[in-house]
């Protein structure tokens, strides 16, 4: 069986259209293809920790998480954010079930190496595959909130981009990360322009010239991450476009499609 692991960003699940959840059933009932939905959700923490008088701060765009902060991110991320995906799925006709990383212990994590300064924050190293594929089989879509378990029940704040990149890489699903943008930008002549195809080299050299900077810095490096562990495609791709979704499944050309090795540059 095909999957294809689908992340939606935090930041614009409130803006995706009805559109683009009725492409996901379409991909469930064509049964060609198995989707997974992992997503984060960011902008709606920010306002939660904001509205509760909870600092929150960020380093090389990942969230420094205190206990304080988990309580909110997973309050937020398996709560509200995940039953709204939910929701809107079902409203096209056909099962999703809600679950975050800890749900039958299906994402554990330690934690992060680089997390030194950034709390409560994992790495995800073992993903409860069985029970994904028992998930699927039974005809539901997963959502994943991605808040992990770690060693006596600790929790752990995930990068939803870095949970998709496991995901995939445990399933060996092709990786789509949805975003309010068609892909990684560049500038030519004064004008922004999408590169369609980028390789570690490029991303590594847009990284050190801050043309790629913030949240898409764990984006591409779970890419590439997800890339070296076998996964077979990874691509940015526009949620708002109503064609962006099938037109990756359909292995056309859309978004910005990620590579190791060197790539065609446009």
């Amino acid at each position: 069986m095909e999957y294809i692991v689908i992340k939606c960003g935090g930041s614009i699940v409130d803006q995706l259209p009805q559109a683009f959840y009725k492409n996901i059933a379409q991909i469930q009932q064509s049964k060609k293809v198995k989707p997974i939905i992992v997503h984060g959700g960011g902008a709606l923490i920010s306002s939660r920790l904001k509205q509760m008088n909870v600092a929150t701060t960020f380093v090389n765009g990942l969230r420094v998480t205190t206990s304080e902060v988990l309580d909110v991110v997973e309050m937020v991320l398996s709560g509200s954010v995940n039953k709204q995906i939910v929701r809107n799925i079902m409203q096209e006709g056909v099962s999703a079930f809600g679950m975050s990383g800890i749900d039958g212990n299906l994402l554990h994590a330690n934690k992060a190496e680089y997390a030194k300064d950034l709390g409560y924050v994992g790495d995800i190293d073992q993903v409860n595959v069985e029970l994904l594929k028992n998930v699927m089989a039974q005809g539901f879509i997963p959502v994943v909130s991605p808040i992990a378990i770690g060693k006596e029940g600790q929790r752990y704040n995930v990068n939803a981009d870095t949970a998709a990149a496991a995901i995939a890489q445990a399933l060996q699903a092709k990786l789509c990360f949805i975003s309010d943008i068609p892909g990684i930008y560049v500038e030519e002549n004064g004008e922004k322009t999408t590169l369609h195809y980028t390789d570690k080299a490029q991303i590594e050299s847009l990284i050190k010239t801050k043309v790629i900077q913030g949240g898409m810095i764990p984006k591409v490096k779970a890419a590439l991450t997800a890339l070296a562990a076998n996964v077979p495609e990874v691509s940015i791709v526009n949620g708002m476009d109503a064609n962006a979704l099938p037109c990756f499944v359909d292995g056309k050309e859309v978004g910005t499609r990620i590579r190791l090795e060197e790539a065609s540059h446009v």
